[in-house]
């Protein structure tokens, strides 16, 4: 894929009192900034010479697409959560110049970025390069994402007068505030399909975009949002409450909104799981997680949903019933006992320790036929590891992973 220097005009960053805020409509690029942007796109043009250089077997459509439904499949697929990263001197090559949001919400940046790992890997799927936060806006929530930092959101949500002073995400809601969105996944989509991949949309559960926005950034223990979990508990205040059924709505529509767009498969992140006792879970972060889910299943009843939550292998049989299509487990649990835990009729996805990457290539190697025959052998789960790529991963130690995803037999071959 080339974009042209018309395509650059997406560009839209406003520095805003030293910030970083971004703004649409609101940037013009400089002549400077097009001649930075050219020449990186150029730069990543000249890395497409690597073009599966790892990846030898043909790919297949729709492979990712069946497992995530619970199909077996003629081989195990695979793909990674962050395999569009900071590991690649390509992503790299962006990440160094522009913002986040910069990164994300221009079409040409986004869709280059979501494109990298794919074209050198072969992964059976390309996600799309988001954030979880991307869809705050359409509830007049604003956010940034600060170099070094990391997210951070000035809006107060601690009262239910202050949940009801945000905005209703409406269908329309989507195109009005993320019009970047419907551009980004339908180049994505041509792109699936010229490649014979498939197209993966992600969203943020609903407690983990609570606590994101009650804490205004990233946070080691939760302590505000969880000070107003316990007053929700006692009856003192349901803003928790009120603030996790508005957000549920939110992101089922938005889901709905990706698939529309043509993602094919969409991942439900609950990044801040770890931060939940078993008890809470149950409470609060999966009734809404649940209705998320359920909005998306009635909109689009074949698009296969994968739920993720970090941290969340120690109460894997609360997982069961959230209503999706296929479970994402972290490396905490062994595959084969998660498996166990999860019973026949909930396809399984993971859950390699992402330091593997670190070791050998045979090392890796191991580690890929063992996940695989702990899950019960080839075709009967999908890869991936058990969190993100790691930042210094070595590039060459993902290729060895898909490789022998894509390689391996079972144990009889």
């Amino acid at each position: 894929m080339k974009f042209t220097a018309a395509s650059l005009v997406f560009l839209q960053l406003l520095l805003n009192n030293g910030s970083h805020a971004f703004s649409v409509n609101q940037y013009t690029p400089t002549d400077a900034a097009m001649t930075r942007m050219s020449a990186t796109v150029e730069a990543a043009a000249d890395e497409k010479v690597t073009e599966h250089n790892h990846c030898q077997e043909p790919g297949d459509r729709d492979i990712l697409v069946r497992a995530a439904r619970g199909e077996t499949v003629e081989r195990t697929p695979v793909w990674m959560m962050r395999q569009a990263g900071r590991y690649m001197a390509a992503f790299r090559a962006y990440s160094t110049k522009y913002e986040f949001r910069q990164r994300s919400e221009t079409p040409a940046m986004a869709t280059e970025l979501s494109l990298q790992c794919h074209r050198k890997y072969g992964m059976d799927g390309i996600i799309m390069f988001s954030d979880i936060l991307t869809p705050l806006p359409t509830l007049g929530i604003d956010f940034d994402v600060v170099r070094g930092t990391g997210p951070v959101i000035s809006t107060e949500i601690r009262t239910e007068e202050d949940v009801d002073a945000l905005a209703t995400a409406t269908k329309d809601s989507f195109d009005e505030k993320l019009p970047f969105i419907r551009e980004i996944l339908g180049e994505l989509s041509k792109e699936a399909q010229e490649m014979n991949t498939s197209l993966i949309g992600f969203v943020g559960a609903p407690f983990t975009l609570a606590s994101y926005t009650i804490e205004g950034k990233s946070s080691k223990n939760c302590l505000e949002t969880k000070k107003m979990l316990m007053s929700d508990d006692r009856g003192d205040d349901k803003a928790v409450s009120k603030f996790l059924d508005k957000l549920a709505n939110m992101i089922g529509m938005y889901a709905c909104h990706q698939i529309e767009c043509g993602a094919q498969v969409i991942q439900v992140f609950e990044s801040w799981a770890h931060q939940l006792n078993p008890d809470l879970f149950e409470q609060f972060a999966k009734p809404a997680a649940q209705k998320a889910i359920q909005i998306i299943k009635e909109q689009h009843p074949d698009v296969p949903v994968i739920y993720f939550a970090n941290g969340g292998s120690s109460y894997l049989e609360k997982q069961r019933d959230m209503g999706a299509d296929m479970i994402a487990v972290d490396w905490a649990v062994d595959m084969a006992e998660a498996r166990k835990i999860l019973g026949p009729d909930v396809a399984i996805s993971g859950n390699i320790d992402p330091t593997i990457l670190f070791g050998s290539k045979e090392q890796i190697e191991q580690a890929v036929r063992d996940c695989i025959d702990r899950a019960g052998g080839p075709g009967k789960h999908l890869l991936n590891l058990g969190h993100g790529v790691m930042q210094g991963t070595p590039e060459e130690a993902v290729g060895w992973l898909v490789d022998e995803c894509k390689r391996y037999k079972g144990k009889d071959a």
